[in-house]
């Protein structure tokens, strides 16, 4: 079997191994606070689904142009017994 270059990784270097870990250790921080900014948005969200699922029942949304579509109460789903997975 042949030996190919993407079968070896270089190794780090020492200053390089510490930079990442810094640099690991700022993103976590970062995303930590995202989350909690998300997750502390979760009831004004419930709000604003709520007021999506009034206006696509009662004004209905555009699909075509002038078009129109009033969906009926019994074709909305039920909100899932879970958490909201936000992605960011």
């Amino acid at each position: 079997m042949a030996k190919r270059v993407q079968d070896e990784a270089p190794g780090r270097t020492p200053e390089a191994e510490a930079w990442m870990k810094e640099n690991v250790a700022e993103q976590q921080v970062r995303y930590e606070g995202i989350v909690k900014e998300m997750n502390d948005l979760a009831p004004t969200r419930a709000k604003w689904y709520e007021e999506f699922l009034n206006i696509v029942q009662t004004k209905g949304f555009s699909f075509d142009g002038d078009g129109r579509r009033v969906i009926a109460k019994e074709d909305i789903p039920k909100q899932p017994d879970r958490p909201d997975r936000v992605v960011f």
